[in-house]
């Protein structure tokens, strides 16, 4: 992509998603993802009706008068978006790849946090991490973080999600609410996820959401016949004939089951999800999710 079609790019995200995130997204964001608890504000004199318990004492004392400690909600947040860079993330059969579905929501979801003042960062991973952005705040931030998305060139071909979990673990010390955007296609040859242990962790320590972006094409093969299929991640290359039925049914089953243990595996450990097709307007998807949060 030449620099004048990739700003052109990154300016209709930018007015779109900007859209969204002011029209839509910023009472359901501000309302879904709360602020680390109650911060010291000041103090003021006791008024009829006070909690005795936020009595400060110490005040009380100096000024011979009762004064009451006043909290307000600790609103800023730190949002980091988890970006899945590896090479299956360019498959795409509806006009649109997943690399770019992720591009959008991510660039909707970095403006919900700028218009309620948390930080962004940006942390891409395919078989390793291959770049981190810090948190910070402003438009320069977010539009560095859809243009990475758009254009970056992984080092790495493969998926480890695991890989990615580590590093956010030790990369940020405070909670921080973490976007997991990726087609979450790390699983071994059973269909087990392999990242359940690094998963454990971080949700022990930060607060997950893992948004999934599917081709509907992944789910399904069409019966047209016989087809060289390549693995956009190994690189290999091998003939499928799409006409027996038996095989397509195998490979849903297969994508069905996997599927299913993705979900049970999020679930035990209480992580929100959704699930966003290439062909689908993920408007309703976020909009649901923040919801039921």
């Amino acid at each position: 992509m030449d620099e004048s079609s990739l700003i052109k790019k990154i300016r209709r995200i930018e007015i779109r998603t900007k859209a969204l995130s002011h029209q839509i997204f910023a009472g359901e964001y501000h309302s879904a993802f709360k602020g680390r608890g109650m911060a010291f504000s000041e103090v003021r004199e006791y008024r009829y009706g006070d909690d005795v318990r936020t009595m400060d004492w110490n005040v009380t004392a100096r000024l011979h008068a009762p004064y009451v400690k006043v909290f307000e909600e600790e609103r800023e947040l730190t949002v980091v978006l988890m970006v899945d860079v590896s090479r299956s993330g360019l498959f795409g059969s509806c006009g649109g790849n997943k690399r770019d579905k992720i591009a959008e929501i991510a660039a909707c979801l970095a403006f919900s946090a700028l218009l309620n003042n948390d930080k962004v960062g940006a942390l891409f991973f395919s078989d390793r991490v291959e770049k981190f952005i810090s948190p910070g705040k402003g438009r320069t931030q977010l539009l560095r973080i859809i243009r990475e998305i758009l254009e970056f060139s992984p080092q790495g071909t493969l998926t480890d999600i695991g890989e990615a979990l580590r590093f956010l673990g030790g990369a940020l010390k405070k909670k921080c609410t973490a976007f997991m955007l990726s087609d979450m296609l790390d699983v071994d040859k059973d269909g087990n996820p392999r990242y359940e242990d690094a998963l454990k962790i971080a949700a022990g320590r930060h607060e997950i959401t893992v948004i999934k972006v599917y081709d509907p094409l992944e789910t399904a093969i069409p019966a047209v016949g016989l087809v060289n299929v390549k693995d956009s991640e190994t690189g290999e290359c091998f003939w499928v004939n799409t006409s027996s039925p038996a095989m397509r049914k195998a490979y849903s089953d297969w994508f069905a089951d996997a599927d299913a243990r993705e979900k049970r595996l999020l679930a035990r450990y209480k992580i929100d999800n959704i699930d966003i097709a290439t062909n689908e307007d993920y408007v309703r998807g976020l909009k649901s999710l923040f919801a039921t949060r």
